[in-house]
């Protein structure tokens, strides 16, 4: 087992809940539908890529190389860059605020999730000498 992608798929799926609670309780409140629906894409991105944290942790007792490794980066990358974009984009619309060009954040968080999924594929179709 990979301890840091468990511990990051862990504590990622944590996050994502009580992040989840927020939108659900209180942020709904505070933002127009369009913006809620924004939050929500980041909390679901946020737990199938802490999902697939935990899954590459163990997976890696299987496959143990570094493509595994750096599948569980860019996860942690694309949580980071992707779904908290949208959690800054939601919150700085709340005062009237924009994320402005800062916005390419999301894409390239995008991008690190595909690669992520790349590198996990990789890794387990790589044969282990």
């Amino acid at each position: 087992m990979y301890r840091p992608a468990l511990i990051g798929g862990i504590v990622g799926a944590a996050l994502a809940v009580i992040l989840g609670a927020f939108g659900a309780h209180k942020l709904k409140e505070l933002v127009d539908a369009t913006q809620l629906a924004i939050y929500e894409k980041g909390v679901s991105y946020q737990f199938y890529h802490s999902f697939a944290l935990l899954a590459t942790g163990i997976l890696y007792s299987a496959f143990p190389n570094k493509l595994l490794r750096w599948a569980s980066s860019l996860f942690v990358a694309g949580i980071v860059l992707f779904s908290g974009s949208l959690y800054l984009m939601v919150g700085l619309a709340t005062s009237g605020g924009s994320i402005g060009a800062a916005g390419v954040i999301t894409p390239i968080g995008g991008l690190c999730f595909i690669l992520g999924w790349i590198m996990l594929l990789l890794g387990v179709l790589k044969r282990n000498h």
